[in-house]
């Protein structure tokens, strides 16, 4: 690619995924930071590329994409159809990434914006299934993702650890989730939190150095999280 991408992010949003993926194939792009403190995902010429108002969006010669699974699908076929998760089939590396969009994120979601979802006096409600439902969730990840062994860089871990590191950090409490429960999955974040790629993302985010398996609210150069 000649022309250089252009990735809107805030620190430590989804975005995060897609630059892990976008460092990790050594691809040239600039970034434009979307101030979630003063909803700039919601302003007009956002929602011109964006109508969602989700953040990311990745500007591309086709022009913008966005939803996170989308982008990484986009950028491994763009570049190395392997990147999508190396040593596993096609159709097992689709699974898996539909799997982490429409299940695993949803259900993040979920934790930490409940009041999206559901009446306020009801909260409490939701957020008891939702950590119920997460823990499942991780576990059936340790129990049944081969390729958790395979301690390469994918488009699936580009997705997936930033997740974990969430999960550890955000919503109404923290003290459900315990990496140590899933040793398969601790021992691939730290695979991965230990290449170039993460920690030039730790640096541009300010996320700290154990970005997956140790993570701390990050302390970001420019723009917020929340």
């Amino acid at each position: 690619m000649t022309t250089p991408l252009i990735l809107y992010y805030a620190p430590d949003n989804a975005s995060l995924c897609v630059r892990l993926a976008l460092l990790e194939l050594q691809i040239p792009f600039e970034t434009v930071l979307v101030d979630r403190a003063a909803k700039g995902q919601l302003a007009p010429a956002y929602l011109a590329l964006n109508p969602n108002g989700l953040i990311p969006t990745l500007m591309t010669p086709q022009g913008p994409i966005y939803e996170t699974a989308a982008i990484l699908l986009w950028l491994s076929e763009q570049n190395a159809v392997d990147f999508l998760a190396p040593r596993a089939d096609r159709a097992e590396a689709l699974a898996w990434l539909f799997w982490l969009s429409n299940t695993l994120h949803p259900t993040l979601r979920m934790w930490f914006y409940p009041e999206k979802y559901i009446a306020p006096a009801v909260v409490d409600t939701l957020q008891a299934t939702t950590v119920t439902n997460l823990a499942a969730h991780f576990a059936h990840l340790e129990t049944h993702a081969p390729w958790l062994d395979d301690h390469v860089p994918s488009a699936l871990g580009c997705y997936l650890a930033p997740m974990v590191r969430w999960a550890a950090l955000y919503g109404p409490s923290q003290t459900w989730f315990d990496l140590s429960k899933y040793p398969r999955l601790r021992a691939y974040v730290i695979s991965l939190e230990t290449r170039a790629s993460a920690h030039e993302a730790c640096l541009a985010e300010g996320l700290g150095e154990t970005i997956f398996s140790n993570p701390a609210i990050p302390n970001p150069p420019e723009g917020s999280a929340l």
